[in-house]
């Protein structure tokens, strides 16, 4: 280094052609700056100068690791506040010095500095003088007249106590300076990412300074979060600087060195810190990226806080201008994907382990998209010891993670619209098929980053070149630091999760062995793993931690193309639209099974629910299935009868070619007999059956009722006299005050539960209103007939349900019809109801509006009425009318089941 001397003149500046200009680079203590020239094709030359005839406090100094023995030293008093007082008013501006002498084998320099231009320039070594925050030299026979005018003004300084002359010493003359931090990681911690003000002390290179922590005085070494410089490498014992090191030190020097900053410590690499450096214009990063000085870097991308898409954006601008670093960059050509297919949406259909999807887009293709960067979790990862040694390896059961994976994705995806936005398209290599890598989006979440922040996933490290990664990479990287840190999924100490699942696909022994269990559990919930045909299906069960192979009983489904003992057999007519209505609908989704056999091949044979509907009805009902003869003897035989029949009428895809074949027959003649009565309906019981009034006793009942009362109001009772029973006949006071015969069902303490015979309402009454009916009033039989709709039932939903009976109760309370019994069951009446002027049937206009369902009544005497019923029926299902919404959901009574082979 080539050494400057500032000269010291006093008063104005002498001999003007001596002066030299330079910026002030850096303040060394209160006495000594290095200054630079002017930079010209690369960075300028420096020279240390130091002031004549004055002597600064020595700052303190850390120990030397390079020498045994080597001690730090402190401040002396007021050594920081005379290289502050330097470092505010000399640092980053222009200066003229001069040079008075050179000391003989050390070749400093000395002389003066002046701040600013012509003859009111500052002369920089009075005004330290004069603030006391130097000590002027003595020496010498005789002192300059330049030493007698410093000498004058220290007097002045010290006849006013200023800086170093002070009668008490300031607090803060003397810093507590902290060299080493023992806990990096604690010390990011405990700042939690806020600004921290420093002052720059040292560039080492474009991204690596050394700083003081203020007002702690901590002295760090800051590495830039996010990007690399070039720097100078030690090679064979030589320094080889790379290229446009020493520019990218000099623009990190030129804007930094010695300047007031906000530094936000962001995470630790060994004992240095990575961190933002924030200069009042903004974030240092930024600049040498835009300028082409640095290039982004993953390692440390991670843990940026201030925007990770900002320092990205700045690099992609240096490399389109190619300028410095990217003067040479070719962007990659696998890496553009045609602007019209970068981005689509669609229904996931399927989760592949767990970095892979099957989406069906909004034009009806299927797409399989992997997620950009992401590696799922691998055998690799699991210690030899630990993998399977007597059978074949199951990826989804056997790597740790990678079957929380799979939920986690199967759970928030399946049958969810997502947005995909493809990054890159990764050429078919190595054997491995072509890869659409995308971001996928549910909503504003990214699939990617929920699934690496659960530590289920890593993140792939790309070549610091390749430009084939994730849009959203650095919030990856994020993710994957905070699952690190929490210890997450892969990234836990804790023992591994364990997946124990009995395979039963093709075991006929063991299947045989689990059937019980499985017929005892009833109607059950499990996951689908694999659709092999319509029919056809994997399934686990979590409860029983097994896998089966399931099929669908009671239909027979058409046959895909396979190759067996016989040879190759062709498809058969929509057996792949069966197999993608089934995929479509069940494909890992939870569904209900309720398993009834086994057939040789230890495949299970039984009935399969999605969303509560029964999908071999669901099959039949859309022509992609026939009702085969064993579902003669289940539950749902009706049902699949009434969807086919529909789907041979519409001759809807397996009936494209049906026949219908005509057939004459004989119905025997037989008469219904109808005795039609005069009712009025007064309450409703439950599901179908209400209670209602003869019309021709309605006179009879008055005259009984008001006599009741009067004999009542006549003669009260004693209160108290009356202990109700359950069974006993009583009169009962209702809540409109008047008396009603009743009859007690049940009483608790104070109360009693009745029923009024000639109404059929019920209500809770204190026993205080009870008495004992009076004799006489016995012998008319109850009024209120208990009596059911005859030729329909409800439906077995419940919402419907709810539905049909308040439709019922509407039209049917306190209106007059007219009733026919047509059968009787175990006693009970079943009863037509028309309406007395229009004979409107009650019970086939709620049929019609799909509000009940016709019963399929045997008895020949009845059958034009169920014909009617059931043309009533059709036509609300044909209209879709509420509970044929949907589609078929009737169901017989049949206790047999059936079933169906593959």
């Amino acid at each position: 280094m080539t050494y400057f001397c500032l000269f010291y003149q006093r008063g104005k500046m002498a001999n003007q052609t001596a002066l030299k200009t330079g910026v002030v680079k850096s303040v060394l203590s209160g006495d000594a700056v290095i200054i630079r020239g002017q930079p010209k094709g690369g960075p300028p030359p420096e020279k240390q100068l130091c002031l004549s005839n004055v002597t600064a406090p020595k700052l303190a100094r850390r120990a030397n690791p390079n020498i045994k023995d080597s001690q730090e030293t402190k401040d002396e008093p007021y050594a920081w506040q005379a290289r502050e007082f330097l470092r505010k008013k000399l640092i980053g501006k222009e200066v003229s010095f001069s040079i008075e002498y050179t000391a003989p084998g050390s070749g400093r320099a000395y002389g003066c500095i002046y701040l600013g231009k012509g003859p009111n320039a500052e002369n920089v070594t009075e005004s330290c003088v004069a603030e006391g925050l130097v000590e002027v030299r003595r020496g010498g026979i005789k002192p300059s007249d330049d030493q007698i005018h410093l000498i004058d003004m220290e007097e002045a300084a010290k006849a006013a106590g200023k800086g170093r002359w002070a009668k008490e010493q300031d607090p803060d003359a003397v810093r507590n300076v902290t060299w080493v931090i023992e806990n990096p990681l604690h010390f990011v911690d405990s700042h939690r990412q806020n600004q921290i003000k420093a002052i720059i002390e040292h560039v080492r290179d474009g991204c690596t300074v050394r700083a003081f922590l203020l007002p702690s005085f901590h002295y760090v070494t800051v590495m830039l979060s996010g990007i690399k410089a070039p720097m100078i490498k030690r090679i064979d014992d030589k320094d080889v600087p790379e290229p446009f090191s020493a520019e990218a030190k000099y623009f990190t020097e030129s804007r930094l060195l010695q300047r007031e900053v906000s530094i936000i410590l962001e995470g630790t690499s060994n004992q240095n810190f990575l961190g933002t450096v924030l200069h009042p214009n903004g974030n240092i990063a930024e600049f040498l990226l835009k300028e082409g000085f640095a290039r982004c870097v993953d390692w440390s991308m991670r843990v940026v806080t201030q925007g990770t898409e900002k320092l990205r954006s700045a690099e992609k601008e240096a490399k389109n201008k190619r300028i410095r670093l990217w003067k040479d960059y070719t962007p990659s050509k696998a890496n553009i994907v045609p602007i019209e297919e970068k981005n689509l949406t669609g229904k996931v259909v399927e989760v592949i382990n767990a970095d892979a999807l099957v989406v069906k887009s909004n034009d009806g293709k299927y797409k399989k998209i992997t997620l950009s960067s992401l590696r799922p979790p691998r055998m690799a990862d699991v210690k030899e010891e630990d993998q399977p040694k007597d059978r074949r390896v199951r990826p989804l059961y056997d790597i740790p993670y990678m079957f929380e994976a799979r939920e986690f994705l199967r759970k928030k995806l399946i049958g969810k619209k997502v947005t995909v936005s493809i990054d890159y398209i990764k050429e078919a290599n190595d054997g491995y098929p072509e890869k659409i890598c995308a971001t996928v989006m549910i909503g504003s979440i990214n699939i990617a980053e929920a699934l690496v922040s659960k530590g289920f996933a890593t993140v792939l490290r790309h070549r610091q070149d390749d430009d084939q990664r994730s849009a959203h990479y650095d919030l990856l990287l994020i993710a994957e630091q905070r699952a690190i840190k929490n210890g997450k999924g892969v990234h836990s100490q804790k023992d591994k999760p364990i997946h124990r699942v009995a395979d039963l696909s093709g075991d006929v022994a063991k299947s045989k062995q689990f059937l019980p269990f499985l017929q005892r559990a009833g109607r059950q919930t499990g996951t689908v793993e694999f659709v092999a045909s319509g029919s056809r299906i994997r399934l686990y069960l979590p409860k029983e931690t097994c896998l089966i192979t399931f099929l669908l009983a009671g239909i027979t489904c058409p046959r895909r193309a396979r190759t067996g003992p016989g040879g190759p057999s062709e498809s058969e007519a929509y057996a792949e639209e069966a197999l993608q209505y089934t995929k479509e609908l069940c494909l890992q989704r939870e569904v209900e099974v309720e398993v009834e056999s086994v057939d040789k091949a230890g495949n299970f044979i039984g009935w399969l629910f999605v969303d509560g509907q029964n999908h071999s009805i669901k099959l039949v009902e859309n022509g992609l299935s026939k009702v085969h003869f064993t579902a003669e003897r289940s539950n749902y035989y009706a049902q699949l009868q009434v969807v086919e029949e529909a789907a041979k009428k519409t001759k809807l895809k397996v009936w494209e070619n049906f026949v219908e074949q005509t057939t004459v027959t004989v119905v025997e003649e037989t008469e219904r007999k109808t005795n039609y009565k005069s009712v009025i309906v007064t309450e409703y019981a439950k599901d179908l059956s209400f209670y209602a009034q003869h019309a021709e006793t309605g006179p009879q009942l008055e005259k009984l009722m008001d006599q009741l009362r009067a004999e009542i109001t006549n003669d009260p009772p004693l209160p108290g006299s009356y202990t109700p029973r359950q069974g006993d006949m009583c009169a009962a006071k209702y809540i409109d005050g008047e008396w009603y015969r009743g009859k007690v069902e049940s009483v608790l303490k104070e109360k009693a539960s009745i029923l009024f015979i000639d109404y059929g309402n019920k209500d809770q009454l204190p026993i205080s209103d009870l008495i004992a009916l009076p004799p006489g009033y016995h012998t008319l039989p109850p009024q209120a007939h208990y009596y059911t709709l005859a030729m329909v039932t409800l439906p077995k939903d419940e919402e419907a349900s709810i539905e049909a009976i308040e439709a019922l109760k509407s039209r049917i309370l306190d209106q007059p019809f007219v009733a026919n019994t047509e059968y009787r069951v175990t006693g009970q009446e079943f009863v037509t109801l028309l309406t007395s002027e229009a004979r409107n049937d009650i019970a086939k206009e709620l049929v019609s509006e799909g509000l009940l369902i016709a019963e399929a009544r045997r008895e020949k005497r009845l059958q034009k009425l169920v014909e009617e019923y059931i043309k009533a029926q059709d036509a609300a299902k044909k209209s879709h009318l509420n509970l044929w919404r949907y589609g078929d959901i009737t169901e017989d009574d049949a206790k047999e089941f059936g079933y169906q082979g593959y």
